[in-house]
């Protein structure tokens, strides 16, 4: 079976056999995590391209205050700096959220990848321009959206993002983070969360058991959060 890191980018652009060949020896090199583990720190000038394989890891600044605002969520299939080497530093620190399992991958190997065929330079760029959209998308959710629907608003991105890869079925996925954890990125305290959870779990928006999510009616969901899945860009190219 493909790794997530194919199946993701078999959205961006109509894959021949060879570029998916390419892109699987291109993660071989895969190494474990623990939970909160930093990957990279904020400062650092990173040399490898990482992928997660396995797990969730997110970008977070740390505030001065000690608090942390999580930024993005980085899932199965995601890379963590595609193009990073560019800069001489990074500006945010990419950190594991659950165990994980990380491809690392040398700049040079992406440049190799990307000189070689223009279906996967297509895809990578995709997958950064994706990337782009859902920070977008995300300043809406935190400056615009009341909390009930900012929450509601991540879980139809996350059953999405999950099913892209296999990882949901129509309905429910498996959600391993923490109240804490969720709280750092909806920018909420964990007894507001608390709350907010159980408002939509009486409402019937959702169901919980353990870490596993279901939405009985994805679409009434979707509805309550104007949830528009446009800035995703699932929809698969053919084109060779």
């Amino acid at each position: 079976m493909p790794t997530p890191f194919v199946l993701k980018l078999e959205y961006g652009a109509g894959l021949s056999d060879r570029d998916r060949q390419e892109l699987e020896q291109a993660v071989r090199d895969v190494r474990q995590f623990k939970a909160r583990h930093d990957l990279i720190l904020e400062d650092d000038s990173p040399e490898n391209v990482h992928v997660i394989l396995e797990g969730f890891a997110c970008r977070y600044k740390r505030l001065p205050d000690g608090g942390r605002q999580i930024m993005a969520y980085l899932i199965p299939g995601d890379c963590c700096d595609l193009h990073v080497s560019i800069l001489n530093k990074i500006d945010h620190t990419i950190g594991t959220l659950t165990a994980c399992k990380v491809a690392f991958l040398p700049h040079t190997i992406i440049e190799d990848l990307m000189s070689q065929s223009r279906t996967i330079t297509r895809a990578l760029w995709w997958a950064t321009l994706v990337d782009a959209g859902t920070v977008r998308e995300w300043l809406i959710n935190m400056s615009r959206r009341p909390a009930d629907k900012r929450l509601a608003h991540l879980l139809c991105e996350l059953l999405m993002r999950l099913q892209a890869v296999g990882l949901a079925t129509d309905n429910s996925f498996v959600l391993p983070l923490t109240q804490r954890q969720l709280a750092d990125t909806l920018a909420m305290t964990g007894v507001h969360l608390n709350r907010i959870v159980r408002q939509l779990r009486v409402g019937g928006l959702i169901m919980l058991k353990g870490h596993t999510i279901t939405i009985p009616d994805v679409e009434r969901l979707k509805i309550f959060s104007d949830f528009n899945p446009n800035y995703l860009h699932l929809t698969q190219h053919h084109e060779t």
